[in-house]
């Protein structure tokens, strides 16, 4: 079974709440698909409608909160749009296209033969636990971690690290019974069997999907296949050819022998391919065989050169020329190479090239090359030649390519790493500041380096070789001096001054010397690589930019293939693709910048490979689409997909269209999808405009909806194809991306338990409340969370609110009906303006924000309204006499809150709708609430004025008591019988002259919505009244975050009349005080016939800020 959810620190509040929810979930589900609620059609007329997608998730596996938190921004977009009057489609299909299910398939396969058709020979091993080494080894094993390696941990990568070794113990925690498992042996079962428990679990959650609509990929749907072969013969078939043949550079899987595009890799998704120049520097085994062993110098007592000059190695060379080939992406700073350096315990190899070179560099980057064709064998074959450690290269002598020194020297340097480059390092000091210091160490410890001074000295200082125009023709040094770098272990300084040293190098600097001398180094640079690749001194290297294993656990090499792949990064197709993005809603900022990132550096995309599952190459069937290639445009196929197989998610049976899939030719779909002309066909006319229609109607696709992950690739690819096969008008309309799901504030993880498959949270939850917590996990591109304990009072929530209406509705006849009070009215009005909020909320997919109003605030308005017109349980209210609630009133109440929290939470709604409100028709039928007038802006200022005199004298008694207690040393006592029984509030109908004068002079420093700064000089003689520039310095603050409006401080409201229709609703709220009567009178009034303090209350109310006494 799959891995229990981590339970609530509570658990769940009630299982009878979330049963009787779950009844209601299961009976509306029943009604909406009797009555075919989601399945929609095309008109043939244009009107209001709205297309949004998801991508379909990969089946090999069941779908968990992280898929339901992605595809839940489709669903309450879909959901609101379709409460906004349109016909709003959500479609779903399933990716089975690539490497993974292929690859899980034979894992299953070796697993069956090794333990059986059960693996009833299989024997649990050890527990990881007790196997550990113990805590000092793991000690020792972090140390000798290198410590300059940045690990890169993907969210995505850790969710699908399992924690179990076997693939049959990944296929137990998925919940497939034991006696299944060896059918999945075969890749094609897996088709079959998790695609339909996909649709049961989304089903359960409620999604309005039109399943007629959905398909899985590959070439087992027949239908689907012909949609990607017309896709791919379209694109190379386009003027400017989108897909090419040729040899590339891309990542490979030596095991699986073929290109591993992302969704192929168990780690490393997004990792590309980085291209270096590989340096080549001649070792000078001549002058190190000229000096006898016994008189060379020596490092740690070893003569240099003594295992590159040992009989064995010569031997082995046969007179080859041996270089140390360094990896550099900046070859044009070879003209100041002083020397090379090596990590002093990495291991090395000495690689056979050819019949007349040899190269030293790590087993790492020779297998790189092998792939490459560099060694002239076999792919992949690699011939070595001897093994040494970086300190048997320590002090041998170069000749390195373009230096302005006829022999340079090998030294050690920290930090050298075997992961990156090939593990020697070509020293460039004037323009490298890691070089720069790395140099100034050795001068300083020669003797703790075990160099020789001559091997270091003579080339320092650096002689220039760029000159640019902030840290002059010396960059690395100016550097270093800028940001006082002491030594190679700061770290973080030294990465700040590489990269300003390199940015400015690139873009501003000027080459110095050499035969490229006088040009820009941008110009320069891929001249100068040209020339020493020419001169047979460099060569191209490339390699993965950081690790990448494959679904079948191999290590990733790059190679040079021949393949088909995308043309992405050719500029007029680039050109188009931000024209297409310059016109898209992508809600984000943030989302803008990565789409124009990635289509800033994204190059060509190898689409085909020889293993796996999918659709075929129409031109070369030798070769399957590759899984991201696949999936950038079928969008448009949900269009059309009902009527060629409803019913059938593969196609094995024909749909409405009685259509067979070999009919469907290229012909036909550009019939339907590019206005092209009238196809010869077996398929009737009147059904090819059925569909030509479903497509125009549809399209263009109105919003994707993905993880931000996405970005890099489905989503910058899913522009490209839209622009390279689609006019301008059929081009998508927006994307909407958000972060990853995080479980109580922690990472998804199965292997730690953190994990919840969506069948589980219903289980646990409920739809609606598993709803309301994705709803209220956030909607940025950070991290959002799903909160446990916000689904458990989901539950609470939407059943109390469900018992109360229930209750509520059976009251009905005893409710007050005719004209509204002011209670009433402030009610209608709150209703109107949280309508209004949901449905700005909704529109910028801001969910949290929309569940905020459409429940919250609801719920607040409610008790608010229910606090000022009926019995409080409170009992020094006993006697009190509510005007009650108004019928109207209470029926909008709940047919709004039904409507606005309809796209979250559907089944409760459905029933607040059908069953308490008995409405004739279903929910998914009804429009988004409207009114009449518009929000009554001034009630609702009156409204929030009374509540904050109500807590103003609250918390001004309470300060008040605290401070009489703490004075006293005991608590304040109840108030005593004779206790002040009257409050009179002081009202003010005008502003204090000095603050209308301060304000008025203050707004002669507001010009072009910004303060001067020269309050001082207008106030003048008013700064002698010391209550002047605290008022100013209040009102500044208001006026920069409002705007001129500040200025006006007008009420929007009577407050005179505002304080006498709720003069009871006040005397309640401070039934603890006592309070019997409340009286009110005007501040201009306070005069003869009033006390003193009177007086002194009165003198400081102003409009909006009553004050007040006690008696």
């Amino acid at each position: 079974m799959a891995t229990p959810a981590q339970p609530a620190v509570d658990g769940p509040k009630s299982f009878a709440k979330l049963n009787a929810l779950r009844d209601i979930e299961i009976a509306a589900q029943k009604r909406w698909e009797s009555e075919k609620a989601f399945e929609v059609n095309s008109l043939p007329q244009k009107a209001p409608k709205f297309m949004a997608t998801f991508p379909f998730p990969y089946m090999n596996g069941r779908l968990h909160l992280g898929h339901s938190f992605s595809l839940s921004k489709v669903e309450f977009s879909v959901a609101y749009e379709k409460l906004k009057g349109k016909r709003a489609l959500f479609p779903f299909g399933f990716h089975c296209t690539g490497m993974p299910i292929k690859a899980c398939a034979d894992k299953l396969k070796k697993e069956v033969e090794l333990f059986g058709k059960e693996f009833e020979r299989y024997v649990e091993e050890e527990d990881a636990e007790e196997a550990a080494p113990p805590a000092a080894d793991k000690k020792d094993a972090k140390e000798n971690v290198d410590p300059t390696k940045i690990v890169k941990k993907h969210g995505k990568a850790n969710a699908k690290n399992t924690g179990l070794k076997y693939q049959f113990q990944i296929m137990r925690s998925m919940g497939v019974p034991n006696e299944e498992i060896h059918l999945f042996a075969n890749p094609t079962h897996w088709l079959y069997y998790f695609p339909p428990k996909a649709i049961d679990d989304l089903k359960q959650l409620g999604l309005h999907v039109d399943w007629r609509r959905s398909f899985i990929t590959t070439d087992v749907n027949p239908y689907f296949d012909s949609f990607v072969r017309w896709q791919f013969n379209t694109l190379r078939k386009h003027p400017q050819p989108k897909i090419k043949f040729g040899e590339r550079y891309t990542i490979y899987s030596p095991l699986d022998g073929q290109p591993c595009m992302d969704h192929d890799r168990a780690s490393g998704e997004g990792v590309g391919v980085q291209e270096y120049t590989g340096v080549k520097l001649q070792v000078l085994l001549d002058d190190i065989k000229a000096i006898p062993l016994e008189s060379r110098d020596k490092v740690k007592d070893v003569p240099v050169g003594k295992y590159l000059t040992s009989p064995e190695i010569l031997a082995a060379l046969k007179g080859k020329t041996l270089y140390m080939v360094a990896a550099t992406l900046r070859p044009e700073t070879m003209y100041g190479q002083t020397n090379c350096f090596v990590g002093v315990d990495l291991a090395y190899g000495i690689y056979q090239v050819n019949a007349t070179e040899a190269w030293i560099c790590t087993e790492r980057s020779a297998k790189n090359m092998s792939f490459q064709g560099l060694f002239g064998t076999a792919r992949g074959e690699i011939t070595k030649l001897g093994s040494l450690k970086g300190s048997d290269l320590i002090g041998v002598p170069l000749k390195a390519p373009l230096a302005q020194y006829s022999k340079v020297y090998t030294l050690p340097m920290e930090g050298v790493l075997a992961t990156k480059g090939t593990g020697v390092v070509t020293s460039v000091p004037s323009d490298s500041p890691d070089d720069y210091i790395t140099m100034q160490d050795l001068i300083k410890k020669s003797a703790y380096y075990n160099v020789q001074s001559k091997w270091v000295e003579p080339f320092m200082p650096p002689k220039p070789i760029i000159q640019t125009p902030n840290f002059g023709n010396l960059a690395a040094v100016a550097a270093v001096e800028k940001l006082n770098i002491k030594s190679q272990k700061d770290k973080v300084q030294l990465a700040e001054a590489k990269e300003l040293v390199y940015k400015e190098g690139f873009y501003s600097g000027v080459i110095l010397v050499g035969q490229f001398k006088g040009k820009p180094v941008q110009e320069a640079k891929p001249l100068i690589k040209e020339y020493l690749i020419a001169q047979g001194l460099a060569f191209t290297y490339c390699e993965p930019e950081g690790q990448v294993i494959s679904r079948s656990g191999d290590e990733c090499v790059v190679t040079l293939a021949d393949q088909w792949y995308m043309d992405y990064g050719e500029e007029s197709w680039k050109k188009t693709a931000l024209e297409c993005l310059g016109k898209m809603e992508t809600f984000q900022n943030e989302t803008r910048n990565a789409f124009e990132k990635n289509l800033d550096w994204l190059g060509q995309w190898a689409c085909s490979r020889s293993f796996g599952l999918g659709s075929r190459l129409p031109w070369d069937p030798t070769y399957l689409i590759e899984s991201l290639s696949d999936s950038t445009i079928y969008m448009a196929y949900y269009t059309v997909a009902h009527i060629l197989h409803e019913g059938t998610l593969d196609g094995s049976k024909p749909g409405s269209g009685n259509i067979a899939a070999a009919d469907m030719t290229d012909a036909v779909w550009d019939y339907i999808m590019l206005q092209g002309p009238a196809p010869k066909s077996k398929i009737p006319k009147a059904m090819l405009d059925k569909m030509k229609q479903e497509f125009e109607f549809f399209y263009p696709l109105d919003l994707r909806c993905s993880g931000k992950d996405l970005v890099t690739n489905h989503l910058t690819f899913f522009i490209y194809n839209h622009t390279a096969i689609f006019p301008p008008e059929k081009w998508p309309l927006g994307v909407r991306s958000n972060g990853h799901l995080l479980l109580n504030s922690e990472k998804m993880s199965k292997s730690t338990g953190n994990f919840m498959t969506l069948s589980e949270a219903i289980q646990r939850y409920g739809a609606d409340a598993t709803r309301f917590a994705l709803a209220d996990a956030g909607d940025g591109l950070e991290d959002a969370n799903f909160v446990y304990k916000t689904a458990d009072d989901a539950i609470l929530k939407l059943f109390t609110e469900k018992e109360w209406a229930e209750e509520t509705i059976k009251e009905l006849g005893t409710m007050r009906t005719g004209k509204l009070s002011w209670n009433d009215r402030v009610f209608e009005a709150e209703i109107t303006r949280i309508v209004a909020a949901a449905d700005k909320g909704y529109a910028a997919m801001l969910y949290r924000e929309a569940l905020k109003c459409a429940y919250y605030d609801l719920q607040n308005a409610k008790s608010e309204y229910r606090k000022a017109t009926i019995a409080s349980s409170d009992p020094n209210l006993a006697n009190e006499k509510y005007e009650g609630m108004h019928k109207d009133l209470i029926l909008r109440f709940i047919e709004v809150q039904a409507l606005v929290m309809a796209p979250i939470s559907p089944h409760w709604s459905e029933y607040m709708w059908s069953t308490i409100l008995k409405k004739s028709t279903s929910i998914q039928t009804a429009l988004w609430p409207t009114h009449n007038v518009p929000v009554d802006t001034s009630i609702l200022k009156g409204a929030e004025y009374v509540r904050d005199v109500v807590y103003r004298i609250r918390a001004a008694e309470d300060a008040a008591a605290r401070k009489k207690n703490k004075k006293g040393g005991k608590e304040a006592a109840a108030p005593p019988a004779d206790a002040p029984k009257t409050i009179r509030l002081y009202y003010a109908s005008s502003f204090p002259a000095w603050q209308d004068a301060a304000l008025e002079a203050l707004k002669k420093t507001w010009v072009n919505g910004a303060f001067t700064g020269k309050e001082r000089e207008v106030l003048g003689d008013l700064m002698k009244d010391k209550r002047v520039m605290p008022f100013i310095a209040m009102m500044k603050k208001i006026i920069e975050t409002v705007g001129a409006s500040g200025f006006d401080r007008r009420l929007e409201f009577q407050e005179l009349e505002t304080l006498k229709a709720n003069a009871d609703y006040i005397r309640r709220e401070l039934v603890t005080m006592k309070i019997t009567k409340v009286e009110f009178v005007a501040k201009e009034d306070v005069a003869t016939g009033f006390t003193e303090e009177d007086v002194a209350k009165a003198d400081t109310a102003v409009p909006g800020v009553p004050t007040y006494r006690l008696f």
